[in-house]
């Protein structure tokens, strides 16, 4: 679960989780351009993929491989288990 928090605490990360609920299925490339055109960030392609590899780690972001493709989509799962943890009835 430190991973998730980990995750979570850099604002860069949470605007790619922000365009890939948005928009699931994305390359890399549609990312930067997303968090450049939105977000007004202009992290390079290696600051967005090691960014992506930090998600992946914390099974917030899973990728996908189709040709020469690798496709992120969001999975929320750690989150609620997060929700889970401290649920109060």
């Amino acid at each position: 679960m430190g991973d998730v928090f980990k995750a979570l605490a850099d604002p860069t990360r949470r605007a790619i989780l922000d365009e890939l609920q948005e928009r699931n299925g994305q390359t890399l490339f549609e990312l930067i351009a997303r968090l450049i055109s939105k977000h007004g960030l202009s992290s390079t392609r290696q600051a967005v993929s090691q960014h992506l590899e930090v998600l992946e780690a914390a099974g917030l972001v899973r990728s996908r491989r189709e040709g020469r493709y690798k496709f992120h989509d969001l999975d929320t799962s750690p989150l609620k288990a997060i929700v889970e943890r401290w649920h109060i009835e």
